[in-house]
């Protein structure tokens, strides 16, 4: 379905008025990087690896692949329908005081450090706890996290 035929209160809130956001599903994206990744090391073993290669791909790369959407979705450069609409865009319009901090955060979540690790690079760089800690609660990584059907809980 065109996002220009849904009703206004259904398409993402873009940052740009004249360029449209796509609307993307985690579900169907993740499950074409499977397939890749199935089809890459069947290849390499000389076997259709089927549900292993599946199993192996969500546990090596489910949570950095997902974290990455979430990201992407934060930043406004993609809505995914699986992730809340409301977090669309946020690194956007939040944050203002402190927009230095709020990207040296970021980057420490792009490269799959948790919360408590961006705390402690907080403290050993003598960063203000208190300015991270309000980001960190702000931006819920822990809320955000999707299990994927292969998934243990």
């Amino acid at each position: 379905m065109d996002s220009h035929l849904l009703p206004q209160q259904l398409q993402p809130p873009s940052p740009y008025p004249d360029a449209p956001v796509p609307r993307l599903s985690i579900a169907s994206d993740s499950q074409a990087e499977i397939d890749r990744y199935k089809w890459i090391e069947s290849e390499r073993y000389g076997y259709d690896l089927g549900e292993t290669a599946v199993r192996r791909w969500v546990k090596y790369h489910w949570r950095g692949y997902l974290r990455a959407r979430w990201l992407e979705h934060l930043e406004g450069n993609r809505f995914w329908i699986e992730l809340d609409r409301g977090d669309f865009g946020l690194l956007q319009r939040a944050f203002f005081c402190d927009q230095d901090l709020l990207h040296r955060v970021v980057d420490r979540l792009k490269t799959g450090q948790e919360n408590l690790d961006v705390l402690c690079w907080a403290e050993t760089n003598l960063i203000p706890t208190e300015s991270v800690v309000r980001i960190l609660v702000a931006l819920d990584i822990n809320a955000r996290r999707l299990l994927h059907r292969f998934e243990c809980s």
